[in-house]
């Protein structure tokens, strides 16, 4: 090659070409055919029914046309139609339709096969649609003829299904949601002639007919390379039910799960839309619920692990090689030591419990090391656990995890230290003097300046004119292409709910200014509270902390970011009672259910004839620490504890570095420019498809312009303008209902606020985020609250709450209209009238002859303008350019600006400097 890398085709992600599943049955084979969106594509999986305990599945990795499917059903409907009495019944029915395979599960009979059957959009990162399972089916494939029944599978199955996979499990076909915005578009600049391929020839050589045994005969520029990756396993969910496929199907049947959560808002900034997206990733190792799962295993996975990522990006342009992106990502999870605590006692704060002296800080060391392979260095430890305590409790905890970072950081290079900030956030919050989010705040911005954050552009041209003190004292990586975040901040307190969520929710308020401000789209790198941009990221991270909680604790966040702010109403004080009995009532009588399911759903228990039942089981703690069932073959080192090739390339997170063991990881495959497999922009408008307004999603997500900013005219639109309360159009005070009194709310905002209620008051809600329930909408949706106010000041209240006409319309509707203005609507209304008519003859003669109304010209350029027929307007050459431009511009084809840059840079040195 005489360019090098230069000549080389670009790298974008491979979309799935399985994206609507059919399952047809047989008696003795189940036939699932998937195909993509557009069904131009199809696959075909044969599934025996005739194994009782094993599992039998044939991929020919063959690729079939809408009309080859329809060949090869029809040829299995005759061919296993019986000769006498059935001509007219099927030989193949449709069993059910899907959207993905969960995975392939058995217990103590013979296989199950779950089905995602209901799916809702959440999401949407650069064209690329992120997607909640809505419902599923598990639907058992051996045909009962040749099943095995025992007593206790019923019983299994009961406890597997005790997952409630409708609950924020979220998949995507195109993105991978098991790894960060940073991995994903990082993995798309490494040198392609390095990564291993796969060609055509290839998949042909693999492909074979899989009909043979029916008795039926099977009928038979400009590139670019689509990168496969490998998911980061632990945040997948499902990764042990798809194990028995993994290496017999087609890597398009294999779609990945997370557990977490997944929110989406759109800040508009006067007409530009940047989406403000909010990922969670639950870690599916040491998975569990609140008191049955503390510390770390032998293995140096914690408890309640989580990692946040936040995703700002101008939703202008689609494409992730011409749009702007950038992420921040955060982790949450439990103190990384032996510790526990005892449920038996039934009281509300069990004593805690060190269960394992680790004088070498092994489990620590493990943790750690885990974290600068992801994220690189450094990494912070924020611990909010109590310092001072009349009776030793919390402080257990944080005496043991200082000695321990105290070890590792001695063998550590100066540089690459672990960061540790304790802060008693208990205690600041008792104080009167003290003001809990003000020094949240400076921890935020010193923590954002060592990390830095991920942004695929350089700094725009703003940034250079008008230079901020602090942009300049960032950490991260800076290179030609943008940014990149090294090091992470590792937030924890005893439970990482309640006071973990509100110092993340500061510090992505921080890393949320610095990234807009990289998107050049504020002046200074600093957002104010009591702003339209705030308030709906605090929301998003209330939703955030709430189903977190609930996935952990059994119940919503007790303490909200609005209780630190000590702005939360009174009736907050009964909420909180109720949360908290929520979540004890959860602790003692649900968890072990919860857990029993857990371990069951994530392979951790594996049930085998003449093995203990999981029900049976005393305790699970050698099914999350199985190193101690065996004896190890070689110890870590107690000095050298991190893996040397991890140090190597700090502070880069190793897993981003293109060596030769992460570039085994990827895959990539050549495909033409307008394949379907690679074409985002066919996917994400879907030119194919007939759709309604009411069905697409960016309309009916969150929006700052329709959801927070004041409804009466004359107000500053801008999302970064301090409002006070009364004047937005969604208090700080409110609850989050569902979606017909949001609706109803919206219609009524603008002329007056609903009657105050008891719930409108509450600052935390009673129900769930709002993302388990099934709607056709937008991932929340959120009402417009009212204050409360005293019985005797209701009539005064009200008078102030409702806006005149004049102020919300800009005329005042109650005066009756003028006669001119009469004399005009009345000639509009017969114009109208008389547009009914095709015939262009007879409605001129008809019109010479009407008194009042007046001939008038088309202003728009269509030659006959009426609801019968359109004739398409003429367009110029120069406008069919630009429309051509924009297309490929969100394909991430740019083209030169040509003459336009040095006018532009001249208007700047003249405006600006």
């Amino acid at each position: 090659m005489k360019n090098g890398t230069a000549a080389m085709p670009p790298a974008v992600p491979v979309i799935s070409c399985v994206q609507k599943l059919v399952l047809y049955e047989t008696r003795a084979r189940y036939f699932l055919v998937g195909s993509n969106h557009a069904e131009t594509k199809y696959r075909v999986l044969k599934i025996d029914r005739t194994e009782p305990k094993d599992l039998v599945i044939i991929d020919d990795k063959h690729v079939y046309t809408q009309q080859e499917v329809r060949e090869l059903l029809g040829r299995l409907d005759l061919g296993n139609r019986t000769k006498m009495g059935q001509k007219g019944s099927s030989g193949l029915s449709r069993t059910v339709s899907a959207f993905g395979i969960v995975g392939f599960v058995r217990f103590l009979e013979g296989y199950y096969m779950v089905l995602i059957t209901k799916r809702r959009k959440m999401a949407d990162i650069g064209g690329h649609a992120i997607y909640k399972i809505e419902d599923t089916n598990v639907i058992y494939i051996p045909n009962d003829s040749v099943r095995i029944t025992h007593p206790d599978e019923a019983r299994y199955l009961r406890i597997f299904q005790n997952v409630d996979l409708s609950s924020n499990f979220y998949f995507s076909y195109s993105y991978d949601l098991s790894h960060s915005l940073q991995y994903n578009l990082t993995i798309l600049r490494m040198p392609l002639e390095t990564l291993k391929t796969e060609t055509p020839a290839q998949a042909r050589q693999e492909s074979f007919d899989i009909f043979e045994d029916e008795g039926l005969i099977a009928h038979g520029g400009n590139n670019v390379f689509g990168i496969y990756s490998e998911p980061y396993m632990k945040y997948v969910w499902n990764g042990e039910l798809l194990a028995p496929v993994k290496s017999t199907v087609h890597r398009d049947w294999l779609l990945y799960i997370i557990h977490g959560f997944c929110g989406q808002s759109k800040l508009l900034i006067y007409g530009r839309p940047v989406y403000v997206t909010l990922i969670a990733r639950r870690s599916s190792r040491f998975a569990g619920t609140r008191f049955l799962k503390r510390g770390a295993n032998c293995e140096g996975d914690v408890a309640n692990e989580v990692e946040t990522e936040q995703i700002v990006y101008d939703a202008s342009v689609i494409s992730f090689t011409a749009g702007s992106y950038s992420s921040y990502v955060q982790v949450r999870g439990s103190v990384p030591l032996y510790w526990s605590q005892d449920i038996s006692t039934m009281i509300p704060k069990p004593p805690i419990t060190l269960v394992q002296a680790d004088p070498f800080a092994h489990v620590a060391a493990l943790h750690f090391d885990q974290m600068l392979q992801r994220f690189g260095s450094p990494i912070i430890i924020l611990n909010l656990v109590k310092e001072r305590e009349k009776r030793k409790h919390e402080r257990i905890l944080s005496e043991e995890l200082v000695t321990a970072v105290a070890y590792l950081n001695q063998f550590l290079p100066p540089e690459q230290y672990i960061v540790y900030i304790p802060w008693d956030m208990a205690k600041y919050t008792k104080s009167k003097l003290c003001n809990v989010l003000d020094r949240l705040n400076v921890i935020a911005e010193s923590v954002v300046k060592k990390t830095g954050f991920f942004v695929n552009r350089p700094d725009p041209f703003c940034i250079i004119l008008r230079p901020d003190e602090k942009w300049n004292e960032l950490g991260g990586v800076v290179d030609p292409a943008g940014r990149l975040q090294t090091g992470v901040l590792r937030t924890n307190c005893v439970d990482c709910l309640d006071r973990t969520n509100t110092a993340q929710f500061m510090v992505g308020k921080c890393a949320l200014a610095y990234q807009l401000y990289s998107l050049g789209l504020i002046d200074k790198p600093d957002l104010q509270f009591d702003t339209d941009a705030v308030r709906l990221f605090e929301e998003l991270y209330e939703d955030h902390g709430d189903t977190l909680s609930l996935q952990y604790g059994g119940s919503q966040l007790v303490h909200r970011v609005k209780t630190y702010r000590k702005i939360a109403p009174w009736t907050q004080h009964s909420k909180d009672i109720m949360q908290t009995l929520s979540r004890y009532y959860s602790n003692a009588f649900s968890d072990a259910d919860r857990q029993d399911s857990i371990n069951l759903f994530l392979g951790m228990f594996q049930p085998a004839e003449g093995k203990p039942h999981l029900w049976e089981l005393p305790t699970d703690f050698y099914l999350h620490n199985k190193n101690t069932m065996r004896l190890l073959h070689s110890k870590r080192s107690y000095t050298f504890w991190w893996t040397p090739e991890v140090l190597k390339h700090l502070p880069l997170p190793y897993d981003e570095v293109p060596c030769a063991e992460n570039r085994r990881k990827l895959t990539a495959k050549k495909f033409n420019r307008c394949d379907e497999e690679t074409d985002i922009h066919n996917e994400f408008f879907r030119p194919y498809q007939l759709s309604s307004f009411d069905d697409i999603f960016c309309l009916a997500m969150t929006s700052s312009a329709r959801d927070f900013m004041p409804k009466s005219v004359g107000s500053d639109p801008s999302p970064f303008t301090v409002r006070k309360p009364d004047e937005t159009g969604k208090s700080v005070l409110g609850t989050k209902r569902n979606k017909e009194e949001t609706v109803l709310q919206r219609k009524t905002a603008a002329s007056a606020p609903p009657p105050p209620s008891e719930e409108a008051v509450s600052s935390s809600s009673e129900d769930d985020s709002g993302t388990d329930k099934e709607e056709e909408g937008a991932a929340s949706q959120r009402s417009t609250p009212v204050k409360m106010t005293d019985a005797g000041d209701s009539t005064k209240a009200a008078e102030n709450s409702v806006q005149t006409m004049k102020d919300v319309y800009g005329i005042n509707l109650l005066d009756v209209p003028s006669e001119n203005n009469l004399l005009v609507y009345t000639r509009f209304v017969q114009l109208g009238q008389s547009q009914h008519k095709q015939d262009k003859s007879s409605q001129q003669l008809r019109l010479k002859h009407s008194d009042g109304v007046i001939n008038l010209t088309h202003i728009s350029s269509f030659s006959q303008d009426n609801i019968y027929e359109v004739q398409p307007p003429k367009v110029d050459r120069k406008s069919i350019e630009i429309f051509v431009a924009h297309v490929h511009a969100s394909r991430g084809i740019l083209q030169p600006l040509g003459k336009e840059i040095p006018i532009y840079r001249e208007y700047i040195r003249n405006r600006y400097m």
